[in-house]
């Protein structure tokens, strides 16, 4: 190779089946690279593409309904509109206050993301706080209840993940934290699902090639 020249290239139909992915201990990702042989040394180049797994809705998405509370001090009842987010969604639910005998001064909703690495018994878990939403600010009483309004697009989230060549997992949890006036916390995990939407033409792309 004397001059400069162009070479066209064709991957035809390679399967991509896992999204990209750019974690704490995690690294997934898809490259071109180019390798040129020469005699001495040979001239490697890797150029990064991003890959992101599309969705269709989910057959079933059942709402999601707990009770949590400290006996004879607080009792209430959580619900999510449905256990199953595409990554531009909203959270839509509401806090009943069955019993309070307690000073609440704050509630927050957090969006957990937990990252599992390695296999049993041997796993590394690592937590990291996408979101803080404050839903409550000041004591409730018994029989209010509280609504849950919390917009996904604007943080950066990745589909859940579950066992990617069982080598890793990706996780999220809506985390509620209630905040007495002494700083005690009290706080209720519940996991999600997260999956990323196609656009309506790639979606009915999808169904057809099915």
């Amino acid at each position: 190779m004397a001059r400069d020249a162009t070479y066209d290239f064709d991957f035809h139909q390679v399967e991509k089946p896992h999204e990209t992915y750019t974690g704490t201990n995690v690294r997934l990702r898809y490259f071109l690279r180019v390798t040129i042989v020469r005699r001495l040394s040979d001239i490697v180049v890797e150029k990064d593409i991003a890959v992101h797994t599309l969705s269709q809705f989910p057959e079933l998405n059942n709402s999601l309904k707990m009770e949590v509370g400290i006996e004879d001090c607080l009792h209430i009842e959580f619900e999510y509109n449905k256990a199953k987010y595409h990554l531009k969604d909203t959270v839509i639910g509401k806090i009943y206050f069955l019993l309070v005998r307690i000073k609440i001064k704050h509630m927050e909703l957090a969006i957990i993301r937990k990252e599992i690495t390695g296999t049993a018994p041997n796993l590394c878990t690592e937590t990291e706080q996408i979101a803080k939403y404050e839903i409550m600010d000041g004591a409730p009483v018994k029989g209010e209840s509280i609504p849950i309004r919390l917009f996904l697009s604007g943080y950066d989230l990745t589909p859940t993940m579950k066992e990617v060549n069982k080598k890793f997992s990706v996780r999220y949890y809506l985390n509620l934290v209630l905040v007495d006036e002494e700083e005690r916390r009290y706080f209720k995990q519940q996991e999600i699902i997260l999956w990323r939407k196609g656009d309506s033409k790639v979606a009915r792309q999808m169904v057809t090639e099915k």
